[in-house]
C-alpha cells in the first residue's frame, strides 16, 4: 500500500527500523540484467562511497556485464554469477553468506536479486514496496517518485532513492562515471563513435539512415569508427556497403576496451543502449536516437553535452519488445536523419564555442 506524503518529508513505509550507519562495515548492491543497468548504478556506487569512504563495498553483477566496472573505484569487490547457471548461482551464494554484509541494496528488483539480498543475512535488506517477496526486506520505500516528490525519475534517481530513503546523502544526484582502461591499443584520433544496434527492433534506427550520418561526420572532419558485437556484425558490414565513406569497424572488443574508445572519441552518435550509456559515463558529447523506450527513465545521465532525437507518438514509450500498434515500429522508423544531424551539428558548434 503506497504511504501517504506529507509534503517536504520523505516517504514512510512499514518495517522502517534507522541503520546506525557508524557501525556499518559491509555492503552489498546487487543490480544484476544489462550494461546500461550496470552504468546506471554508480551513481549510487558513488553515494555510497562518499558516504563510507571506509567500508567495504561489494556489487553482484551477471559475469558478462562485469568487465563494464573494471577499474571503477567505488567499489571494492565485482561479484559475479551466470544467468542459466544454477551452480554458479549457489557459488554466488555461498560467498554473499559468508561475507556478512551488514547492508543489502537491491537494485534490481527481481527474484533473483531478492534470493542473494536475503541470502546474504544482512541485518538491513533495502528494497522497493512492490517487489515480489517483499516480506524479505525490513526496508521498503513506497516509490521514487514518492522520494523525490516528481511524477517522472530516471532510472539513476530511482536507485539514488533506495539509498537517500535509509539516511545516505544522494541530494546532489552524481551522474554515471566508469573506469577507463590505461594503455589502449588502438592508436586513433579525431574520430566519431557509432553504435547502429539495439536490444530490440523498436530500438533501432535504420542502417542505412546511420550511413547517411556517417557521411556527414566525414564532411565535418571526422573518422568513423563503429562498435557492435559479433552477433551483429551484419549490421556493421551492411553499414559499410551503404556508406561512401571509410568505416573502421570492430565487432570483438571487451566492454573495458568500448568504454576506453568511447573516452577517445569527439563525439557520440548510436542508438539507446548500454552502450550509449558507457559513452554518457566516460563524458563523451552524444546523440541518441530513441524509439520505443521510455526518455525520462534512460536518457543520458551525464553532464556531458547530449542531444536526444525522436518521433513522439501516442503509443511510446512501451515494453518496446515488438510493436503492438503497427506492422513496424513506427516510433524508430520516423526519426529523420536530418532531425540527427541537427542534433550533430549543435553538439558539435556547441564543443567548439566552449573551446573558443
Amino acid at each position: 500500500m503506497k504511504s501517504e506524503i506529507i509534503k517536504d518529508q520523505k516517504p514512510k513505509t512499514k518495517n522502517q527500523n534507522p541503520i546506525d550507519w557508524q557501525n556499518v562495515r559491509k555492503v552489498l548492491v546487487v543490480r544484476l540484467r544489462s550494461i546500461g543497468d550496470t552504468v546506471l548504478s554508480t551513481p549510487s556506487l558513488i553515494a555510497l562511497r562518499r558516504f563510507l569512504p571506509d567500508a567495504q563495498i561489494d556489487i553482484l553483477l551477471e559475469d558478462w556485464v562485469a568487465p563494464v566496472l573494471e577499474g571503477f573505484d567505488a567499489v571494492d569487490n565485482i561479484l559475479t554469477v551466470s544467468r542459466n547457471s544454477k551452480k554458479s548461482r549457489f557459488a554466488a551464494a555461498r560467498q554473499i553468506r559468508r561475507n556478512r554484509y551488514d547492508v543489502a541494496f537491491n537494485l534490481h528488483g527481481g527474484t533473483t536479486a531478492t534470493f542473494f539480498v536475503r541470502v546474504s543475512g544482512a541485518r538491513h535488506r533495502v528494497g522497493f514496496l512492490h517487489y515480489s517477496y517483499k516480506f524479505l526486506y525490513n526496508h521498503l520505500l513506497s516509490s521514487s517518485s514518492d522520494f523525490w516528490q516528481t511524477p517522472f525519475t530516471h532510472s539513476a534517481e530511482q536507485q539514488l532513492a533506495l539509498l537517500g530513503f535509509v539516511g545516505v546523502p544522494v541530494e546532489d544526484k552524481p551522474k554515471s562515471r566508469l573506469g577507463i582502461i590505461p594503455n589502449f591499443k588502438f592508436q586513433i584520433s579525431n574520430y566519431a563513435l557509432i553504435h547502429p544496434v539495439a536490444a530490440f527492433e523498436t530500438k533501432q534506427w535504420a542502417t542505412e539512415k546511420f550511413a547517411r550520418i556517417t557521411e556527414f561526420l566525414h564532411e565535418k572532419g571526422l573518422q568513423i569508427v563503429a562498435v557492435a558485437t559479433q552477433k551483429e556484425r551484419e549490421v556493421l558490414e551492411n553499414l559499410k556497403k551503404l556508406s561512401n565513406v571509410s568505416i573502421l569497424t570492430f565487432d570483438d572488443l571487451s566492454l573495458p576496451e568500448i568504454t576506453a574508445l568511447a573516452s577517445r572519441a569527439e563525439i557520440f552518435v548510436g542508438n539507446d543502449s548500454g552502450i550509449a550509456h558507457i559513452a554518457a559515463a566516460v563524458n563523451t558529447p552524444s546523440v541518441v536516437v530513441f524509439g520505443s523506450s521510455n526518455i525520462n527513465h534512460w536518457r543520458p545521465w551525464t553532464d556531458a553535452p547530449h542531444e536526444i532525437v525522436y518521433e513522439k507518438l501516442p503509443c511510446q514509450p512501451c515494453a518496446g519488445y515488438f510493436c503492438k500498434e503497427f506492422d513496424a515500429p513506427k516510433c524508430i522508423l520516423s526519426v529523420k536523419t536530418e532531425s540527427v544531424t541537427e542534433a550533430i551539428e549543435k553538439i558539435l558548434v556547441d564543443k567548439q564555442t566552449a573551446k573558443s
